[in-house]
């Protein structure tokens, strides 16, 4: 027996059978309670559901290191209809993986695209002024946001918007950097981080709280599958040519760096990988 036309079966009958699991209704997960002087990491997310699904990091440094994860809804989907919906799903998505929730404004900045910031400065300068003040206030000790060609015109807004927004802090503001990808590969990651399968069941969980686009697009059911295709494409990338690829089974991709002195610095992570084993703090240093 061919036991390949096997795996694929099976792997083909468990992505059917669990197209029709529950969405949503799942009870909170254990959060470690931070301390008053924990670190905080902030995701800036461009939609509703990005926090998940680029969140794996951040969930190790919140279950591992006791750090503060705060979500920053940057907006709250384009449906204007929808956006109520989808502030529920993402409070209740938060609710359930352990971060905090914040949003830019009652129902999420409009126009966060590369169009809008080169043709209304002004309009621009006002969103990018609501961003400085949540860093300000936050002073984080790590963002997440997207890569500056990550495809959706809101993600590679967000990630401007982001920039602009640290550009306009004094010199002396400094935080990890890490920029995040989805829908496009960005150019240079520099660390592959190990999601543990128990983790990366607590994001499916979570990301199924968005029930109209996981009912749209099953996301949830396809993370495993992209964290896969990190791993293959990060042992490489990351690891260098030729080299094999790590051990684990499930990552993602980022590049960390260091903002300084008003702009982005890449630094030297210690290892290429980050493993289960591994401090997930460790590169933020």
């Amino acid at each position: 027996m061919n036991p390949y036309e096997q795996y694929i079966s099976t792997l083909a009958s468990l992505q059917r059978e669990a197209r029709e699991y529950p969405l949503g209704a799942f009870p909170p997960y254990p959060r470690p309670a931070p301390s008053p002087d924990a670190p905080v990491a902030l995701i800036f997310s461009p939609h509703p559901d990005d926090e998940v699904i680029v969140g794996g990091w951040a969930l190790r440094l919140l279950r591992e290191k006791r750090w503060r994860v705060v979500n920053v809804a940057v907006t709250h989907g384009s449906n204007v209809q929808r956006q109520p919906e989808r502030w529920a799903e993402l409070s209740a998505c938060c609710g359930c993986i352990g971060f905090d929730l914040v949003t830019t404004a009652p129902r999420g900045l409009e126009g966060i695209n590369p169009k809008a910031r080169a043709s209304d400065p002004d309009g621009w300068t006002t969103k990018v002024e609501t961003v400085r003040a949540l860093l300000d206030t936050w002073q984080p000790a790590a963002i997440f946001y997207p890569h500056e060609s990550d495809w959706n015109s809101t993600h590679v807004g967000t990630h401007w918007l982001v920039k602009d927004a640290l550009a306009s802090l004094p010199a002396a503001f400094t935080c990890a950097a890490i920029e995040t990808e989805y829908w496009a590969q960005m150019p240079a990651p520099n660390v592959l981080v190990e999601c543990p399968a128990q983790d990366l069941a607590s994001l499916v969980t979570a990301l199924t709280f968005h029930v109209g686009e996981v009912r749209r697009n099953p996301y949830h059911l396809t993370l495993p599958a992209w964290m896969m295709d990190n791993v293959r494409r990060g042992g490489e990338w990351v690891g260098g040519q030729g080299q094999a690829a790590p051990a684990f089974l499930f990552g993602t991709l980022y590049r960390v760096g260091r903002w300084r002195n008003r702009r982005f610095e890449p630094v030297a992570v210690p290892a290429p990988f980050l493993s289960a084993a591994d401090d997930p703090s460790a590169p933020l240093a």
